[in-house]
Parts: structure tokens; sequence; C-alpha cells
């Protein structure tokens, strides 16, 4: 079952759990794993964020640093925000209800983005790598997205492989930590969604458990959202990549996704926002199904 959540944002609350949420990514990067820098020009970005507006996407997440594995020298604050403060306010000129979330680890990015009028502050490194982030978020009312990630993007590739039964309760335990660590800074509970961090310090067969047991990380009290989207793990499970047959790699992405909401996931992170929603229906269909089904259960033992 997947329960009920308000999520607190800067200016507004989103409901969590009735439908799937679908947050489109935009990358403003000319290196970024999975999009191979297409929407590096401002205009091109924004395009591409009211393109997935009009096919659905709920939330619109811009990030401005690729973090993917191997990845060593950072991009500055002020480049990052070169890159993605003008991207952040031509969308709202066109589109001045869409709700935008900042993909950053930078509180000095995450500062001039929520100024710029974002609502969400989407961290990978759960608040840990920049010692100003959980400060600036106390003092702020945005949503935040707490994502756990195991070591930083240069250790990714070296770091020892996790036996596959200690992959989600180290998620849990970590992640446990992490939003005890945020909530004691001054950043209240309704403000948190959290993200396991598929692909972020896990060897490529380590997701496969944490995508099977998701639902198990409700047991935290927090709304869930999955990041799955172009991930290697799906690509190496195809034997096949995006380069070389882009159809698998979509078939791949929309059985993650189904298979994250029917583990209870509340938001999906993804590329492709138009075949992932009516995924989504068609898996929140089913979730609705099987709790009613639960529900039916239940009250019927209870009734004996």
């Amino acid at each position: 079952m997947r329960p009920l959540f308000k999520w607190k944002l800067r200016t507004r609350s989103l409901t969590l759990g009735e439908r799937t949420l679908v947050m489109g990514i935009v990358n403003v990067t000319p290196d970024s794993f999975s999009d191979g820098g297409q929407f590096f020009d401002a205009q091109l970005a924004i395009a591409q964020a009211l393109k997935l507006l009009a096919e659905g996407a709920d939330v619109i997440d811009i990030g401005g640093e690729s973090t993917r594995p191997g990845k060593k020298d950072a991009v500055s604050a002020e480049e990052e925000k070169r890159r993605v403060l003008p991207v952040i306010e031509g969308i709202l000129r066109q589109a001045p209800s869409a709700v935008i979330s900042i993909d950053t680890y930078k509180s000095e990015t995450a500062e001039a983005a929520l100024a710029a009028g974002v609502e969400i502050v989407n961290d990978v490194s759960g608040f840990i790598w920049n010692d100003r982030m959980l400060p600036l978020l106390a003092k702020t009312s945005c949503g935040c997205v707490l994502m756990h990630t195991r070591g930083r993007p240069e250790d990714w590739r070296t770091q020892p492989p996790l036996p596959s039964d200690e992959v989600v309760p180290l998620v849990m335990d970590d992640l446990t930590r992490l939003a005890h660590r945020a909530m004691l800074a001054g950043v209240s509970r309704e403000r948190i969604v959290l993200d396991p961090g598929f692909g972020f310090g896990k060897r490529l067969d380590e997701n496969f458990p944490l995508l099977a047991h998701v639902a198990e990380l409700h047991q935290l009290g927090f709304p869930l959202l999955s990041g799955t989207s172009r991930k290697s793990f799906l690509a190496k499970a195809t034997a096949k990549t995006s380069e070389v047959d882009s159809s698998a790699r979509l078939a791949a992405d929309m059985a993650a996704v189904t298979a994250s909401i029917l583990q209870g996931a509340h938001v999906v992170r993804v590329h492709d926002v138009k075949v992932t929603v009516g995924a989504a229906s068609v898996a929140d269909a089913i979730a609705r199904i099987d709790q009613r089904t639960f529900r039916g259960a239940e009250e019927s033992l209870l009734a004996k």
C-alpha cells in the first residue's frame, strides 16, 4: 500500500499517493551520461522543459552538473548558476505555475535557484557534501529530496561490492540517519521526500534488490522518489545500450518505473515523460486494485 502525504513546498503543497507524480529531467550540462549534453544551450533546455510539462510532467528537475561514475572535477557554483538560472527564469516566464526542482548539492546554487522561483531542492548527497546546505534549507520552506549516495562519483568504480542482502538494510539505515540529521537541523518532516539513489554508489546488480524492496522503505515514514531512468544497470539487464537500441532502453526504463510504482514510489524521476505518464496510469490502476483488495481482506479479518 502507498501511504498518502502532503509534500510541503516553498509556495504550495503537492498531494502524494493518490497517483504517481512524474518529475521530468532537464540536464543543462555538456557531459551528462544520459542525454549527451543535448540541452546545454539555455534556450534548448527551456524548450525541453516546456515540452515535458506539455507531456504531463508534474515537476521539472533542472541540473547543472553531471554526477556520472568516475567524475572527479566538480563544477563551480558560479558555473552551475550560470547554466541553470537562465533556464529556471525562462521556464517560469512562460509557465509561471510550473513546479521546478533544482538538482544540486551546492548551497550557493540552491539559494540562487530558490530566489529565482524553484520549489524543491534535490540533493544527491543527502545534504552532506556541503556544510551550508542544511542551514539554508532550515531557514526556507522549500520541498527537499534527500537521496542516498554511497561514496562520491570518483569512488564508485573502485569501492567494494555489497552482498545483495545488505543493500536494502544499508540504504534504510543511512536514510534514517540522514533524515533525522535534516530534521534536527530544522527541516520539517512534511518537506522531505526520500530517494534510495539507484546507481549512486551501487554496483550494477546491487540495484535490483533495492528496486525489488522499495516498499520496505515505507517503514521510514516518508514519501519515496524513484530515479531509475536510463541507469546503466537497466542497460546491462537488456544486454544492450541506449546507443545500440533506444527502444530496448525505453522498455527497460518503463519496466523499472512500473516496478517502482507497484512497490509504492510516490514520484518517479524520468527523461521520457510522455510514455512514463501512460505507464504510470496503468501501474496506478493496478496499485489501486491491490489497495482495495488488501483493505477488503483486512476488514474481513477484523470482522471475524
